[in-house]
């Protein structure tokens, strides 16, 4: 009863402001007008505002050149030049983007848009804020803004509405806050938050609302796509059937990716995830896939040396890099998935296949757990809010395979999550794994150990699994879990035992050497040909009875021998994507006779 009295006094409060704010007008102008002038705009002020005793303040202002401003409560009507000035420019600015730039088409949208234009006075919805700091603004005045709705402010920073309250706006800025103070104006613009897009994005690094960073000039965009969009329709997914290859061993035959999923990699700090990215999208070329590669949080240096890296392999021509660094604004890293998602469903929309990795999702989630404090929404499990599930679980249902009539493209996802000592059980990783279609978990322990990727073979899983391997990888991978399972469990037992017999050596020398084989170098992908054949010749022993630091010697020199001498197998492999018993026992042949000319 007491909140029902007072939410009711509150209204009474409200509606006696906007009363009192409707009972005064003011005239900005640059020449004073006549009094004609002036019955005319009561006129209108009586029409629009069904008030006919609304006062008029009078207020002389150079800089709109010529005409006049008109503000009503949180209105404003501008008939001045500077707004014509302004919305001419908006015009231009919107018909020569995406447009090929000659001094002809320049001059031709200018004719036709200066011959075309008309000046609008809508009305605007003006506010007017009433505190600011740390990045978040709370605005009087602007009664019916969207949530994610984009405002400007008058020294030209824009915000996005975050909150909606009975009698005011909470605002995230996207830029420093040094100009905006008490009393600043705010205009709508009733735009969602979006950004460009276009083929030309391909190569490029880009801030989260999609401005360049790299100092290679304008990008000409193609269009223009909401950060926030609905995911595809249960009716518009199609089922993962195609792989998508990392080139890592140890996941490509036993954590198989598929075009369209959702694969969480999780691992301390320090463990190798990034690197695990860096390979994917290495592996990537010439295979008709876009890669899109969102840094939230992390220092501008280590984006600089991915960036080196993958210009080292050529790799840049068909990726897409979205920085917001751990420098910027927490509301710049909150918006950064949402507007790579944006990018890679253009991509994905026109038919084409499309990796996006988000490095990592722990920072995206710190960063809108500081928005949301500063918000004063309510804490919850580990302060994090109430809605932090759907924050990444919104992001990450954007990712799928789109039937032919939906579009035929895909968009993988591969989220980064950093636990803290290996806590799985935490509140974002408990989060995000039961969003994604599976994880690869790697270990600190097999880390430092010299394992390399690290990844931990019984924690890991693809919840797509075989469907999305080719039959040669599913034939040649074969018991490859199963004996790495054994190997572990009797390399405890045995440890400390010295007599052992014969077929408990050979299952022990075959796990070692299987451990051997999962560590890559990094920056080399294997190809799915170099794949089959290292797992064929390791299912037939081939490098069992070889000593430990050989082994991966031994593998590389093998390839190279296939490569020169046995290139008809490898084209087989790669063309049927098959492997039948006479492919299989020619491998095991020609590994056989390597391994004696060796010797």
């Amino acid at each position: 009863m007491t909140q029902a009295i007072t939410d009711h006094a509150q209204d009474l409060r409200n509606t006696g402001n906007s009363r009192d704010l409707l009972q005064h007008a003011e005239l900005v102008y640059v020449t004073a007008p006549s009094d004609e002038q002036l019955a005319g705009i009561r006129k209108f002020l009586a029409k629009e505002f069904h008030n006919e005793e609304i006062e008029i303040s009078l207020k002389e202002d150079a800089s709109l050149k010529s005409g006049f401003i008109l503000r009503v409560g949180t209105k404003e009507y501008d008939w001045s030049e500077q707004g014509r000035i302004e919305q001419l420019k908006s015009a231009v600015t919107k018909k020569i983007s995406g447009i090929n730039f000659s001094e002809e088409n320049i001059i031709s949208i200018l004719k036709s848009n200066i011959e075309d234009f008309e000046l609008e006075a809508k009305s605007k919805e003006i506010g007017i804020v009433n505190w600011v700091g740390d990045g978040i603004v709370n605005v009087d005045g602007i009664d019916h803004a969207c949530y994610g709705e984009i405002v400007i402010f008058d020294c030209g920073i824009k915000g996005m509405v975050q909150d909606v309250r009975r009698d005011e706006i909470g605002v995230i800025l996207f830029g420093r806050d040094t100009e905006i103070h008490e009393g600043s104006r705010v205009v709508r613009t009733g735009k969602m938050a979006g950004i460009p897009v276009g083929e030309n994005f391909k190569g490029r690094i880009v801030n989260a609302l999609g401005a360049p960073i790299d100092g290679l000039g304008e990008i000409a965009a193609d269009g223009y796509r909401p950060i926030e969009n609905p995911a595809p329709s249960i009716v518009d997914r199609k089922s993962v059937s195609v792989p998508l290859e990392t080139g890592i061993l140890s996941i490509d035959s036993m954590f198989p990716i598929g075009r369209g999923q959702r694969e969480l990699i999780i691992g301390d700090r320090q463990t190798g995830k990034t690197s695990i990215v860096m390979d994917t999208i290495l592996n990537q070329k010439g295979k008709d896939v876009i890669c899109v590669y969102v840094a939230i949080g992390q220092k501008a240096s280590t984006i600089a040396k991915f960036v080196n890296n993958l210009k080292k392999g050529d790799a840049m021509d068909y990726t897409i890099i979205v920085s917001a660094t751990a420098s910027d604004p927490a509301s710049l890293q909150y918006i950064a998935p949402y507007s790579g998602t944006a990018l890679a469903e253009y991509f994905m929309y026109q038919g084409k296949d499309v990796l996006i990795v988000y490095d990592d999702l722990s920072k995206h989630a710190v960063a809108y757990r500081a928005i949301s404090l500063l918000l004063e929404r309510s804490p919850g499990r580990e302060a994090y809010p109430g809605d932090v599930f759907y924050l990444h679980s919104r992001l990450l249902e954007r990712s799928s395979r789109l039937t032919t009539e939906a579009g035929g493209g895909s968009i993988t996802a591969l989220p980064i999550i950093e636990t803290q000592a290996g806590d799985v059980s935490a509140y974002i990783p408990t989060n995000v794994i039961s969003i994604t279609d599976g994880q690869i978990y790697l270990e600190s322990e097999l880390f430092n150990a010299g394992q390399r990727p690290a990844v931990n073979v019984g924690l890991s899983v693809s919840r797509v699994g075989g469907a999305a391997q080719t039959k040669a990888t599913k034939k040649a991978a074969g018991s490859i879990r199963i004996d790495l399972a054994q190997y572990r469990e009797m390399e405890v037992f045995t440890q400390f035992s010295s007599d052992l017999d014969e077929n408990t050596k050979k299952q022990l020398d075959h796990g070692r050497s299987l451990m051997e084989l999962l560590k890559q170098p990094l920056g080399r992908p294997f190809s799915m040909a170099e794949q089959v054949i290292t797992l064929v010749a390791a299912n037939a022993h081939i490098f069992s009875d070889l000593p430990i630091g050989e082994v991966k010697k031994f593998r590389m020199d093998l390839l190279k021998d296939f490569e020169s001498n046995h290139s008809d197998l490898i084209s087989q492999i790669e063309s049927s994507k098959n492997l039948d018993d006479d492919t299989r026992e020619a491998i095991v042949e020609v590994c056989n006779q390597f391994k004696n000319q060796e010797r």
